[in-house]
């Protein structure tokens, strides 16, 4: 089997991200025939097929997906490897550094962590992408080579496999109400959620709680939750850093004896964890100073 060139794996990537041969060709300044003729010989090379052609343009087949997320990689390596080498030599992190990251956590979480990070390394240069976490999460950019690490909720058995992360702290869930709104018994209200609150890890204790009702409001994010709460609509059970600076108008309540918790870590891949840059952000990310005031440490996952 021949090497695959850099060209090629661009070209592969195009594809997957255009779902067409068509679309890739105009982005690359390429003619559709060389970018056909590119994806076959790059078939031909690794023995698999990696796109189903057809009239809605190109999908990736199973292998293709995989052979993308390589190709990000791949390609992501190529271009940090010269500051490695400078930094190697003059002991200087520089260039850009992609994170992938949930909101609550993006906002109230790495703010503090990237000021002192680029007050130490001024060349360097944070790129933060939300990134819900649902389905694969920040755990599958990671994966695919989107981004150099992902801040992750995590949970007993670690890192999605094939990547390497350790758990931060553990974030207690609490009980969010409106304040000042004569309600005797905010548990008597009616219950608002969203689709990102982590089910995996509250589905125990909240099945054990026969006070919770049925969702009357759903939502895709959690600061609507928060402000419907604040309109006096509703009450959520919700994790603190999405607590951290809540509106005035919401009450937050400790959920006793026992609150559920989930675990908030990161992820990379094994070769970026040997990155100049991945380690100073991981190095302020387990800082003691990293952590809320209100979180407790959690165990290491390797």
């Amino acid at each position: 089997m021949s090497d695959l060139s850099p060209h090629e794996l661009r070209i592969l990537i195009a594809v997957e991200e255009e779902r067409g041969f068509t679309a890739a060709a105009t982005g690359l300044g390429l003619t559709q025939s060389a970018v056909s003729h590119a994806v076959r010989t790059c078939e031909r090379k690794l023995g698999a097929v990696l796109f189903d052609r057809g009239r809605h343009g190109a999908r990736p087949t199973a292998a293709g997906t995989r052979a993308v997320a390589r190709a990000r990689r791949i390609l992501r390596l190529m271009e940090t490897m010269g500051q490695e080498v400078r930094g190697a030599q003059d002991g200087t992190i520089t260039g850009p550094l992609h994170i992938a990251s949930f909101r609550s956590a993006a906002a109230h979480l790495l703010p503090a962590v990237l000021e002192r990070l680029t007050r130490r390394h001024p060349g360097l240069v944070p790129e933060v992408r939300i990134v819900r976490e649902i389905g694969r999460g920040t755990g599958g950019e990671v994966a695919d080579g989107r981004a150099d690490l992902g801040i992750a909720t995590l949970d007993a058995s670690g890192p999605p496999p094939g990547l390497t992360g350790a758990r931060l702290f553990e974030e207690p869930y609490a009980l969010a109400h409106p304040a000042g709104r004569g309600h005797a018994d905010p548990r008597t209200l009616p219950l608002i959620d969203w689709d990102e609150n982590c089910g995996s890890y509250t589905r125990e204790w909240w099945a054990g709680q026969d006070w919770i009702p049925p969702a009357t409001i759903r939502v895709e994010d959690d600061t609507v939750v928060l402000s419907m709460i604040a309109r006096g609509m509703g009450m959520s059970i919700m994790p603190m850093l999405t607590l951290t600076g809540a509106p005035a108008d919401v009450t937050i309540t400790p959920l006793t004896p026992r609150p559920p918790r989930r675990g908030v870590g990161y992820v990379t891949t094994p070769e970026a964890a040997e990155s100049a840059a991945v380690r100073a952000l991981i190095r302020e990310l387990r800082s003691p100073a990293s952590a809320p005031a209100w979180a407790d440490a959690g165990p290491a996952a390797s």
